[in-house]
C-alpha cells in the first residue's frame, strides 16, 4: 500500500524509518519531510494544513493510508476533512478528528474531560481578559511556583512555571492582554503545581481497544541540571526506571482506562496515538497533559523499542481490531541526544552544513530540523538531529549517543550532557 506521513520533525523520521521496514508497504511519501526522510522515501512540497493539496495528492498517487504526525493538521480537522469527502473517506487516518484533537487544542477543555471522567490531575481554573483580576486572586490563593498554561497550541512554549506571586501577575497580563503567545493565550490555565518527576505514556487506540506502548522521559529544559527555557526536547529515554509495574498498573486502571473510555461516553471519535504526560507524586500518577499525537523526542526512543510490523499495528486501528495485536517490545534501553541550533529556543539561525553523519556507527539518526540545499545537509530548524542508540542500561544507550553526536558538526551546535541525570 501506498501511505502519505505529514510533518517535517524527528518524529516523522523516525516513523518513516519504522513504516519503511514493513513488507506491506509499497510507497512512502513524506509532505514535507526533510534531508533525513528524503533518503528513504519520497518528501512531497505540501504543507500539513493544505488540504485541497493533500486530496490531490493522495488521489493522484493512490494513497491507502495517512498517517498525521504533528498536532496543527489534527487540530485543524484534516481526518473530518477526510471523512466528509466522498472519494477520501475509505483512506485510513491515523490521527484523531478535530472534536478529539481538542484534547491538546484547548488546555481548558483537556481539564474539564479529566474532571468529568475523575481522571488524577491539578486542581486548576481558567481565566480571559475579562477575568484578569479573578485570575491575580487565584494566584493569591494558591503556593508558589505557580503554572500558567496558555489554553491554545503554543508549538510546546505555553507553559510558564514562576516562583515569584508578583512576576506570575505579571506574565498573566502579558498572556491575556499584550496576547505574548496570540491567540493561544487568549485563554489562561492557572493550576496547582506538581511536585514529582514527570514521564510520557503512550497509548494507541481504535477507539474501543487500546495498547500502551513503552514508557519514556524526556527533558525539556535548554540547559543542564533542568534549567533556562522549556524546549521542544533535548533528549529522551525510554523505558523509565521508577515506572515498575506497580505504578504502570496505577497509570493503565487511574488514567488510561478512564481515558479511553471517556472518550467513548462522551461520544469523541478517537483513532490514533494518545500522549499522557503524568507525574509521579509520591507512588501515585496525576495527568499533566494530553496530547495527540506521539511526542518529540519520545518518538525516537519509544518507536525503536516496538518491535511490530507498524503498518500492521496501524490497519488494526483503521479497522477498530487493535485488540487482535500482541506489541513486541525490544528489552533494551533506548537514549536519544538531541543536538540544537546555537541560541535555540530563542532566535537561532539556519543553513549551516551538518558534517559527520557518515561517520556515525552502531546509533540510529534522525533528522529533526534539516534540509537538503545543493545536495548539503544543512540545519532548518531549532531542533536538528537525534541521535537514538541501544544499551542494557541507560548509562551504556546515552554514552553511545554522546559518543555519535561528537562525530556530527555543525556550526553553534549545542546539546545536553547529562542527560539522564535524574534517574
Amino acid at each position: 500500500m501506498n501511505i502519505l506521513l505529514l510533518g517535517s520533525g524527528g518524529r516523522e523520521h523516525t516513523l518513516a524509518w519504522k513504516l519503511v521496514q514493513s513488507p506491506q508497504l509499497s510507497k512512502l511519501f513524506v509532505a514535507p519531510g526533510n534531508a533525513g526522510t528524503a533518503s528513504i522515501a519520497e518528501n512531497v512540497a505540501i504543507a500539513g494544513d493544505d488540504f485541497p493539496a493533500i486530496k490531490e495528492f493522495v488521489l493522484r498517487n493512490e494513497v491507502a493510508m495517512l498517517v498525521v504526525g504533528p498536532e496543527d493538521p489534527l487540530v485543524k480537522g484534516v481526518h473530518d476533512f477526510f471523512l466528509s469527502d466522498e472519494e477520501l473517506k475509505d483512506v485510513v487516518v491515523i490521527g484523531p478528528e478535530k472534536l478529539a484533537a481538542t484534547l491538546e487544542g484547548s488546555k481548558e477543555f483537556a481539564k474539564a474531560f479529566m474532571m468529568r471522567h475523575s481522571i488524577p490531575t491539578a486542581a486548576y481554573q481558567s481565566f480571559t481578559s475579562a477575568t484578569l483580576e479573578e485570575g491575580y486572586q487565584f494566584l493569591e490563593s494558591l503556593q508558589p511556583p505557580y503554572v500558567l498554561k496558555a489554553d491554545g497550541l503554543a508549538a510546546g512554549k505555553g507553559v510558564l512555571i514562576l516562583n515569584e506571586l508578583s512576576e506570575a501577575k505579571s506574565q498573566l497580563k502579558e498572556m491575556l492582554v499584550d496576547a505574548k503567545f496570540g491567540k493561544a493565550s487568549a485563554t489562561v490555565v492557572i493550576e496547582e503545581f506538581l511536585d514529582g518527576i514527570e514521564s510520557s505514556c503512550f497509548v494507541l487506540t481504535d477507539g474501543t481497544h487500546y495498547k500502551i506502548l513503552p514508557q519514556a522521559k524526556d527533558y525539556k529544559r535548554i540547559g543542564e541540571g533542568d534549567t533556562g527555557l522549556n524546549t521542544g526536547g533535548m533528549g529522551a529515554v525510554s523505558p523509565v526506571p521508577f515506572a515498575d509495574d506497580t505504578y504502570l498498573a496505577k497509570v493503565e486502571e487511574r488514567i488510561v482506562k478512564p481515558t479511553v473510555a471517556g472518550l467513548k461516553k462522551d461520544k469523541i471519535p478517537y483513532q490514533g496515538f494518545i500522549f499522557i504526560g503524568l507525574i509521579k507524586i509520591g507512588d501515585d500518577p496525576k495527568v499533566i497533559e494530553y496530547n495527540v499525537r506521539m511526542g518529540d523526542p519520545e518518538t525516537e526512543v519509544v518507536i525503536p523499542r516496538v518491535k511490530n510490523d507498524l503498518v500492521s499495528l496501524f490497519k488494526a486501528v483503521g479497522n477498530g481490531t487493535l485488540d487482535t495485536m500482541d506489541l513486541d517490545i525490544d528489552n533494551r534501553v533506548a537514549a536519544t541526544v538531541m543536538t540544537v541550533s546555537g541560541g535555540y529556543p530563542e532566535a537561532y539561525e539556519k543553513g549551516k552544513e551538518i558534517g559527520g553523519l557518515e561517520k556515525v556507527s552502531d546509533s540510529l539518526v534522525f533528522h529533526a530540523g534539516t534540509t537538503l540545499e545543493n545536495g548539503a545537509v544543512v540545519t532548518n530548524g531549532g531542533r536538528v538531529i537525534a541521535v537514538t542508540s541501544y544499551g542494557e542500561t541507560i548509562k551504556e544507550a546515552l554514552a553511545s549517543s554522546y559518543a555519535n553526536v561528537e562525530k556530527i558538526n555543525f556550526e553553534g551546535k549545542y546539546y545536553r550532557k547529562d542527560l539522564g541525570f535524574d534517574l
